[in-house]
């Protein structure tokens, strides 16, 4: 049986490192063989491109750059490592995959929906199973990713970069509830990973029954 694709999407601060740990956990606790990765990265390519798209040494990157080179890297880790997982059964959770690309490179850079839907068809080719969108507002995100270190050249953008992104999350969960799962990622810990648990208890369970 073909495994399945997770993917977690979220703005800065949402705290998408200590979901993934649960839903791994989760996916784990029911036998199930669990490949986890990253976007931009999961190859040594992917770690590249990850290096030149957030360090803030390479100086500005156009928006077109930019989308070209996720996509660069997206396309890597899809035949390197989603594609043959998924094929061998396995399941596959993903820190960000192409719905990132909609988020911030067409939310927040302004690149064409229809674009980036092209680049998707033709570079990705695998849609997500189930995506959980940890959401939570703007200034709530950047205070606790401002607890960080020094911040890579897209956690430095605007507040209105930001608010773009977000509702470019929320617009295309609307848009496709059959796969999302919005989650409040404002909340306190505890509440949030009692949702993430119930999201992925109720998809499995969807899965048994067919």
């Amino acid at each position: 049986m073909r495994g399945r694709l997770i993917t977690l999407e979220g703005g800065e601060g949402a705290g998408k490192s200590t979901v993934l740990a649960t839903v791994r956990e989760r996916l784990a606790a029911r036998g199930l063989d669990v490949v986890v990765t990253r976007e931009p990265g999961g190859t040594p390519l992917g770690e590249a491109v990850r290096a030149l798209v957030l360090d803030p040494a390479y100086g500005p990157v156009c928006a077109e750059s930019e989308l070209l080179l996720m996509f660069a890297a997206r396309a890597q880790l899809v035949r390197s490592v989603i594609e043959p997982a998924l094929a061998a059964g396995r399941w596959v959770l993903s820190d960000r995959y192409s719905d990132a690309s909609y988020a911030y490179q067409g939310g927040g850079r302004g690149q064409p929906a229809a674009r980036i839907a092209e680049l998707e068809s033709w570079a990705a080719g695998v849609r997500p199973d189930l995506t959980l969108l940890l959401d939570l507002p703007v200034a709530q995100g950047l205070a606790r990713a401002g607890s960080r270190a020094a911040a890579d050249r897209i956690e430095a953008e605007r507040d209105d970069f930001f608010e773009r992104v977000r509702a470019a999350y929320r617009a295309r969960a609307a848009a496709e509830p059959q796969r999302f799962r919005v989650i409040d990622a404002g909340a306190e810990l505890g509440a949030v990973q009692a949702a993430v648990t119930a999201a992925i208890d109720a998809y499995l369970a969807a899965q048994d029954r067919r």
